[in-house]
């Protein structure tokens, strides 16, 4: 599977964390080291349906990446 940079990272990021609901913010202090006014939470939301297409089976209903509601992601491959 082909991978972008930053589609890595985050990949990496939360395999490193798994069963654990990480938050968006803290996905992006972790992975994207840009000045805190140029991050926007919905780079995460991108990135991770980028992920989900390239993961899943079927992306409407994730099995590996799951969203945690009100707080964000969580890995449980």
């Amino acid at each position: 599977i082909e991978l972008a940079a930053k589609e890595f990272e985050l990949l990496a990021y939360l395999v490193d964390h798994p069963r654990r609901a990480c938050s968006r913010s803290e996905l992006l202090a972790a992975v994207w080291s840009s000045h805190a006014g140029w991050q926007n939470e919905a780079t995460v939301t991108e990135h991770v349906y980028r992920l989900r297409l390239k993961l899943e089976a079927d992306p409407q209903q994730p099995r590996l990446l799951r969203t945690v509601r009100a707080v964000g992601y969580r890995w449980e491959g």
